[in-house]
């Protein structure tokens, strides 16, 4: 039986798994240099809200996995974080409620965005799988698949740097919801790995966490792909979003 490798060379190897984070996959790169038309840019919306709205429904599964206190005193927050708090006004909203906004801010009704009509086969099947495995695994196992957040502030932050000049028919206040996450996703990596590094004291746990983080980045990656195979740059305008 292998040794563990150290926590610094697990984390390591856990960040090199930024290669197959979804901000390299063809679709986002486009939507990244300006090149998607308006409706390609509301189809990715509305998809990705079917996968904001399906969070919370994860991080419960995880909180109803798992026995421990202190976790479940840390977790909770990311339920709040999507679903708000208080009266969900302002800051209270909500990354769920900022999203909608985004939509808004893109020329999705909210009506549209909550009906999930535009949610294309693809992306409902990964996203739950996703909530399938929060579902039916360790909780530890659960919580390590939320790592992806470790590569999430990039990809945020650069959409707040291009997408203005970009993308200037999208009105500021729609993004947001990139604006909240980076110091969220931040806080919530610090617990994520406290939690793998805990979890994973054997070789093969360590393994195991390498193939959680794979699973979750393929998540992703095929959700970016069923949402370019649904909207070409010559789709229809009778199907465009």
């Amino acid at each position: 039986m292998a040794p563990p490798w150290s926590c610094e060379d697990f984390e390591a190897r856990l960040r090199q798994k930024e290669e197959g984070y979804h901000i390299h996959h063809p679709f986002n790169r486009r939507l990244n240099r300006g090149e998607l038309q308006p409706f390609q840019v509301r189809g990715w919306v509305a998809n990705r809200f079917y996968y904001q709205v399906c969070i919370p429904l994860k991080d419960a599964a995880i909180l109803s996995n798992c026995p421990d206190r202190e976790t479940r005193r840390h977790w909770i927050e990311r339920v709040l974080d999507h679903d708000g708090r208080g009266d969900h006004q302002g800051a209270n909203a909500g990354g769920i409620e900022a999203w909608v906004r985004l939509g808004e801010a893109v020329g999705l009704s909210r009506e549209a965005l909550w009906s999930h009509r535009h949610v294309v086969p693809g992306v409902r099947f990964a996203v739950q799988a996703y909530v399938n495995f929060a579902r039916q695994s360790p909780w530890q196992e659960a919580a390590i698949s939320s790592l992806t957040e470790l590569f999430a502030p990039r990809i945020h932050a650069d959409r707040l740097s291009v997408w203005p000049s970009l993308y200037p028919w999208i009105e500021s206040d729609g993004l947001a919801y990139f604006r909240s996450r980076i110091p969220l996703a931040t806080r919530d990596v610090e617990h994520g790995l406290r939690i793998a590094h805990e979890w994973c004291r054997t070789h093969e746990r360590q393994l195991r966490a390498l193939e959680i983080l794979q699973f979750k980045l393929d998540v992703l990656w095929t959700m970016l792909d069923a949402i370019e195979r649904a909207y070409p740059d010559d789709l229809a305008a009778d199907k465009r979003p």
